[in-house]
């Protein structure tokens, strides 16, 4: 079955998810006025980050090692970064581009852990390590805050996409379909998110009574 999962719709997530997650990274370093060198470190790093971590983890031979199109696309993605004014990748266009990457990226490496014989919920949490993890690696290189670490859907959408591809699955029911809706319904959310400024609630503090050792006006 492991070789069943490389159908033409999921080569087509894979290369989709590695070009516009090598796009942010890339974008990332142009914009910290980075040299080439670096600019497609960062791209290969992002484009390729989740889906190496979800092989290790899973027994499979890294994805991109045998593939020679995947490194290519994130060359090729840092020399369009390299030529163009970094200008014309601001705004709202890249988050949209992103939503669609974290979202058929996690559907892949569910579908992915499945072909592999894992079970339901470790499969659905490799779909969100193989969407999400590239950018984290890239924000803890560059110093940044990571946008794991903010209460906006992100992890939520990549989260429901892996869910119902697995699901669908479980279910036995046709494979492309369930991948192109699983990809959608997180499309859907995450780009609602954008547009809405969507949010999880985020913990807060339960009010507790100050021992009298913590007062502050007591000395020790």
């Amino acid at each position: 079955m492991n070789a069943e999962v490389l159908t033409p719709l999921l080569d087509a997530l894979d290369i989709l998810g590695v070009a516009v997650f090598a796009l942010s990274g890339a974008l990332l370093a142009a914009k910290e006025r980075q040299t080439f060198v670096t600019m497609a470190f960062f791209a290969l790093v992002t484009g390729v980050g989740g889906g190496t971590v979800r092989d290790l983890l899973i027994g499979a031979p890294v994805f991109w090692i045998s593939d020679p199109w995947i490194s290519l696309a994130c060359m090729v993605v840092a020399l369009l970064v390299w030529f163009t004014p970094t200008r014309w990748w601001d705004g709202k266009l890249l988050d949209y581009a992103d939503g669609i990457g974290l979202t058929a990226y996690a559907v892949l490496g569910s579908a992915k852990a499945l072909s592999y014989g894992l079970p339901p919920v470790p499969a659905m949490m490799m779909g969100v390590v193989t969407g999400t993890v590239g950018g984290v690696i890239r924000d803890v290189i560059a110093g940044k805050p990571s946008i794991v670490m903010r209460p906006e859907l992100y992890v939520t959408a990549a989260a429901l996409s892996a869910s119902l591809c697995v699901a669908g699955t479980w279910l036995d029911l046709p494979r492309e379909p369930v991948w192109i809706i699983a990809t959608l319904a997180g499309l859907i959310l995450r780009s609602a998110a954008i547009k809405w400024s969507l949010a999880l609630p985020y913990y807060k503090e339960k009010n507790h009574v100050q021992a009298p050792s913590e007062d502050p006006e007591i000395s020790p």
